[in-house]
């Protein structure tokens, strides 16, 4: 009775109610059959043959109430399962209607996905577009300022228009390779020095280095092959170099310093590029690599994403390290060719 009392408190149930009942019921009747046994007879005529109908009664009633408590016991458990049974469909029916909302989403972002991949490599030509154009620009507003003072010679024409067509012919490239990170098709890689693919990336900036009073330390291997697209990884060095260029730019120290190094490593070739610069906030580390994401004022955060594109394209890794004394140092490995 205390057991019923504490559930029913729980859950009100009508079974609960009904078998409270007949539990009560069946504990008055045992005491009043006992009650009329005990003061009818003694221990020496106690014969179930001979009990007064009276007790009978009492006793047969007690046996009903025990089988009506049994049937409310059933009844109740009966009415549990179904109530289970009734919420394990309805979660049945709720997971499905989710299942078949996120096939939903799914499609949804796949579609958003590929007008992402649309602006991504359209905000990436232009961001990378910047650097050539850019020389283009001053190298004509160069040649007109000869032009209208009548200083222009054939040697010093020769040599813009050769500058000219070098940025022109970069930029064309680099149309090419960011057209290819997004396409399927395979990218058309060969093998290449990667010192002389440093050296192709010095040429261009050292007008910048030379302006910005930057020395270059350069620790680099020969015979350093690795099987890829030039301008592809031309492009990740030049990122990286830059970022350098202008991590430095913002600092007042005397002596401005970019370490580049290459070696081998096991079956990888491993390049890093140091700067002793401000390095990089703890708050931005995390997402570095991620696309639209930027450490800078001015910047779209394209940069670094497309470097990690480009180099797991090829197989290979590119993280962040802080510089020994301050700085930033950037690495990427790559596998050897062959």
């Amino acid at each position: 009775m205390i057991e019923l009392f504490i559930a029913r408190k729980k859950s009100r149930h009508i079974q609960l109610d009904f078998l409270m009942f007949t539990t009560f019921a069946e504990l008055v009747l045992g005491l009043i059959r006992l009650w009329m046994v005990l003061s009818a007879t003694t221990t020496g005529n106690i014969n179930l043959y001979e009990e007064p109908f009276i007790s009978t009664l009492v006793r047969w009633f007690g046996v009903s109430f025990t089988v009506l408590s049994y049937v409310s016991i059933l009844g109740f458990w009966a009415e549990r399962v179904s109530s289970e049974n009734k919420k394990n469909i309805e979660d049945n029916i709720r997971v499905n209607e989710l299942l078949l909302e996120r096939e939903a989403l799914i499609t949804n972002l796949l579609k958003a996905n590929k007008t992402t991949a649309t602006g991504a490599l359209s905000a990436s030509i232009a961001h990378e577009l910047n650097q050539p154009l850019g020389a283009s620009n001053l190298n004509i507003q160069f040649l007109r300022m000869k032009l209208d003072k009548g200083l222009l010679s054939s040697d010093i024409g020769k040599e813009v228009l050769d500058a000219l067509e070098f940025d022109n012919n970069r930029a064309a490239t680099i149309v090419r390779s960011l057209r290819s990170l997004f396409t399927e098709g395979e990218s058309r890689a060969q093998e290449h020095d990667l010192a002389y693919l440093i050296s192709s990336v010095l040429d261009i900036v050292k007008p910048e280095l030379n302006a910005r009073q930057i020395q270059i330390q350069l620790r680099v291997e020969e015979g350093l092959l690795i099987e890829v697209s030039s301008s592809e990884i031309e492009q990740v060095i030049l990122n990286l170099l830059n970022n350098a260029i202008q991590s430095l730019a913002s600092i007042k120290a005397s002596l401005r310093t970019i370490v580049i190094e290459a070696y081998r490593d096991g079956n990888s070739v491993h390049f890093s590029i140091c700067d002793n610069g401000s390095g990089v906030s703890t708050q931005f580390r995390q997402s570095l690599f991620e696309l639209l994401n930027t450490t800078k004022k001015s910047g779209m955060g394209l940069g670094l994403w497309l470097c990690k594109h480009i180099v797991t394209r090829y197989g290979g890794v590119i993280w962040y390290e802080d510089a020994p004394g301050g700085g930033a140092q950037f690495h990427f490995k790559l596998p050897i060719a062959g």
